[in-house]
């Protein structure tokens, strides 16, 4: 998680942010139908990528509201 975390921390384009955050939330689908369907061997990496996804929402609301202040 952490690695994860220092690469969204250094992403500085807003688009990149949004693509990102559609990759994830498509990884996280995927988590959630291996683990229905009983594959996934860490049920963990699911809360993990809950985590990653509300920090890129974080930080595309943060840039929404220095650009709108500035």
């Amino acid at each position: 998680m952490k690695k994860e975390t220092k690469h969204i921390k250094d992403i500085t384009n807003m688009e990149e942010l949004k693509k990102t955050l559609s990759e994830s939330e498509r990884a996280l689908l995927d988590l959630r139908v291996e683990n229905k369907l009983r594959k996934l061997k860490n049920v963990k990496s699911i809360y993990f990528k809950k985590k990653e996804i509300a920090l890129i929402k974080t930080k595309i609301n943060e840039r929404r509201l220095v650009a709108n202040a500035g």
